[in-house]
């Protein structure tokens, strides 16, 4: 399903990702681990469009994507969470959600500018959408508060709702666990799996290598924005070069 071959993005002189080549296969669970500054998140935005590749290619589904802008691979069912809980101040937390959809709608400016029977029956569509996403994180009686009132391991829930609500084909996490409680942390594993379960391809960063290996088919790991490794998690927790970069020591 996604493919990128040789990419490369620097800031100021100083590559964040370095000749990253990778596959991922339709309904795989794929982790991608490394240091702090080993170009994990870069790598994400990178798919995503949020950041312009300097080099190489990224496909998706067979269509070349490096060049399109972020809504547009968003329209092809690519989403994302961020690694911090990004809030719509002043809407609810089901308006939150819904924005989710927003790469999906089909009825024009003008429909909604005029409130059209067909602009209504999508929205409400969509409200539906976003109360069935906000079910599955367990976030129903939460719907209508401000979102801003959340606390932060909901805001994460109410993100990963927002990019279901998407109807993702791809889905990107970004240390989704970071700040987490055990509770909350066990429940988003457990939740992943589930999204495992439907056929839904999913990229994972993670520091927790445990955490990881519980949830992916395969692993890729960066440091200083180069693949050192790539396998299965029972191999990737034995490479060498793997256990030199979390221990800090040179690769």
């Amino acid at each position: 399903m996604l493919r990128i071959d040789g990419v490369s993005r620097s800031f100021g002189g100083v590559y964040a990702v370095r000749d990253v080549s990778l596959g991922v296969a339709e309904g795989e669970a794929h982790g991608v681990i490394g240091p702090n500054g080993a170009g994990k998140s870069t790598l994400f935005n990178l798919i995503t469009g949020h950041l312009a590749a300097e080099r190489g290619t990224i496909s998706f589904d067979g269509v070349r994507v490096d060049r399109m802008p972020p809504h547009r691979r968003a329209a092809l069912g690519v989403s994302i969470v961020f690694q911090g809980a990004r809030v719509f101040h002043g809407m609810t937390v089901r308006e939150n959600v819904m924005v989710g959809a927003h790469s999906r709608t089909r009825a024009g400016f003008a429909a909604a500018a005029l409130r059209l029977p067909r602009h209504r029956r999508e929205e409400r569509e969509i409200a539906e959408r976003a109360d069935r996403e906000l079910a599955r994180v367990g976030l129903t009686e939460w719907a209508g508060h401000p979102a801003g009132s959340l606390p932060f391991g909901r805001q994460r829930a109410m993100q990963l709702a927002r990019a279901l609500c998407a109807g993702p084909r791809l889905l990107l996490l970004d240390e989704p666990a970071s700040g987490l409680r055990a509770g909350e942390r066990e429940a988003l594993a457990v939740l992943v799996e589930e999204l495992r379960a439907t056929g839904l391809t999913i990229m994972l960063i993670e520091h927790d290598v445990a955490f990881v290996a519980r949830l992916v088919d395969r692993v890729t790991v960066l440091d200083l924005g180069r693949i050192i490794a790539q396998g299965t998690p029972e191999r990737i927790r034995s490479e060498p070069a793997v256990v030199s970069a979390y221990l800090g020591e040179s690769t």
